[in-house]
C-alpha cells in the first residue's frame, strides 16, 4: 500500500493490513501503479469538475476510470460504456483524449450526460444562467412579499398535477421550482437549467439535512439533525439551492471546458438489450460498471426530476433494480439481462479486445455472465470501497474484471 494511503486510513481509523491482505494493493501498485484505495484523495478532488454536476447513487469514481484507461488504451481509440450512467466514462475518455460510446437506459441520465460532455459558448452560458437566477430571486422576493406580478396573468399561484411534487416540497419552494421551470424553455441552454433545478429539488425536497440519498417520508417539524447536532427545521425554500447550483454548475462546466480534447463522445438513448450502434463503429474496448443485483432502483431515485420534468418512466426495463430484491430468480434474471446487453453492444468490440466490468460479485454471478458474453477472463483486481459521499456505513470490495473478447 502507498505510503500517503496508509496515513490515510491511520486518520481515518480504518484497518490497512486488512486492506492490503483484501484488495492485495501490492499486486494493484505492481501492475497500475496504484493501490486502488483512493484514500488520500480529498472528496473535492473525487468529484473534480462535471462530475458532480448532478448527485447520482452507484457511480465509480473518476480516479478508478482514470487508471485503467489510461494504463490499458491510447489516445484515439474508442471506449464503449454500455451502462454509462451518469458519464463518468466519457469525460474521463475525453480528458485522455478517447473517444467514447455511452448506452444508457434513462432518459434522465442521459440528460446528465448530455449537459456535462457537450461544448458550450461560456460567456453565453454564464449570462443564461444569471439571468435565469436572476429572475427567479424576483420571484421569491415577490412571491413572500405576497404580491406576486410574474405569476401567469389571472393566475394566483403556479398549479400541478403531480402529488409527489405536492406532497414532497413546502409551498414556497414548490413555487419558486415551478416559476423556474416555466422559464427553461427561454433559453438556449435549457439543458443546463434543467440539470440546476433538478439537483435543486433534490436538495429542496421535505427531507432531514443527511438523508439525501433515500429518504422515506417528508419531514413537516423540527428534527434532531444528525450533520449539524443540533434541532433543525424543514427546508421551505429552493431559492438557496438554486442559487448555489447556479453558480457551481457555471465553475464546473468551466474547468472541464479547459480539459476537454477533440476526441467524440457519442450517446444512446435506449436498452441496452436492443441498441443498435452505427455498423462502421470500431470499438477498441470497454470499461463499465453494470448495475449490482438488487441494489437502486436507478428510475426512482431520480423521481423529483421525472415529475418535475415529465420523462418517460422505463423502469420496467431496468436490470436488477432494489425493488425486485435478491432471490435465486431474480439473480438469474439479472444474470440473462447483463448477459443480453452485453452480446448485443459489445458486436463491433474488436476481437481480443479488453472489456473493464466494475461489480461487487458477492454472489459471484459474473462467470456465467461471463460464458453467456463470449468473454474469457484474464485478469481481475480488487479495491476497498470504503469512502461514500452519501451517509451510509457500508463498505464493501468491489472487483474489477479484465475480460478479453473471443
Amino acid at each position: 500500500m502507498l505510503e500517503s494511503t496508509k496515513a490515510a486510513a491511520s486518520k481515518f481509523g480504518l484497518d490497512a493490513q486488512f486492506i492490503e491482505t483484501k484488495a492485495n494493493t501490492e499486486k494493484n501498485i505492481r501492475v497500475l501503479g496504484n493501490d486502488l484505495t483512493f484514500l488520500d484523495i480529498r472528496e473535492s478532488e473525487r468529484t473534480k469538475h462535471v462530475h458532480r454536476l448532478h448527485p447520482y447513487l452507484g457511480k465509480f469514481i473518476p480516479q478508478l476510470v482514470h487508471v485503467f484507461l489510461k494504463k490499458y488504451f491510447r489516445k484515439g481509440q474508442t471506449i464503449l460504456d454500455p451502462f454509462a450512467g451518469s458519464g463518468t466514462m466519457l469525460v474521463e475518455a475525453n480528458v485522455l483524449g478517447m473517444n467514447s460510446v455511452g448506452v444508457e437506459l434513462s432518459p434522465f441520465n442521459v440528460l446528465i450526460q448530455k449537459v456535462k460532455t457537450q461544448e458550450y459558448d461560456i460567456p453565453k452560458l454564464e449570462a443564461e444562467v444569471r439571468d435565469a437566477l436572476t429572475r427567479v430571486r424576483s420571484f421569491s422576493r415577490e412571491l413572500t412579499n405576497g404580491s406576486c406580478s410574474l405569476l401567469p396573468e389571472g393566475r394566483e399561484r403556479f398549479e400541478t398535477s403531480s402529488d409527489y411534487l405536492k406532497t414532497w416540497f413546502a409551498a414556497r419552494a414548490l413555487q419558486e421550482m415551478l416559476f423556474y421551470r416555466s422559464i427553461i424553455d427561454n433559453y438556449e441552454n435549457s439543458d443546463v437549467l434543467r440539470v440546476i433545478l433538478s439537483r435543486s429539488a433534490r436538495s429542496a425536497r421535505l427531507i432531514p439535512h443527511y438523508d439525501l440519498a433515500r429518504p422515506k417520508k417528508p419531514v413537516r417539524e423540527r428534527y434532531w439533525c444528525i450533520k449539524h447536532k443540533r434541532y433543525c427545521q424543514p427546508i421551505d425554500e429552493a431559492l438557496k439551492f438554486i442559487n448555489r447550483y447556479s453558480l457551481d454548475t457555471v465553475k464546473r462546466i468551466k474547468q472541464f471546458a479547459s480539459l476537454r480534447t477533440d476526441a467524440t463522445i457519442k450517446i444512446c438513448q435506449g436498452d441496452g438489450r436492443n441498441v443498435q450502434l452505427p455498423e462502421d463503429m470500431v470499438i477498441d474496448g470497454v470499461f463499465t460498471s453494470p448495475p449490482y443485483v438488487g441494489i437502486i432502483d436507478y428510475h426512482e431515485q431520480h423521481k423529483y426530476a421525472y415529475e418535475l420534468f415529465g420523462f418517460p418512466r422505463l423502469d420496467k426495463h431496468e436490470i436488477g433494480p432494489a425493488k425486485n430484491g435478491q432471490s435465486r430468480n431474480r439473480k438469474n434474471e439479472y444474470v440473462d439481462g447483463i448477459a443480453g446487453v452485453f452480446r448485443n453492444s459489445f458486436r463491433q468490440v474488436r476481437r481480443a479486445g479488453l472489456v473493464f466490468v466494475v461489480a461487487n460479485d458477492r454472489f459471484n454471478l459474473y462467470p456465467k455472465i461471463a460464458e453467456l458474453s463470449g468473454l474469457h477472463q484474464i485478469d481481475v483486481f480488487q479495491r476497498p470501497v470504503l469512502m461514500r459521499t452519501e451517509r451510509d456505513s457500508n463498505k464493501y470490495f468491489e472487483s474489477i474484471f479484465c475480460f478479453m473478447k473471443v
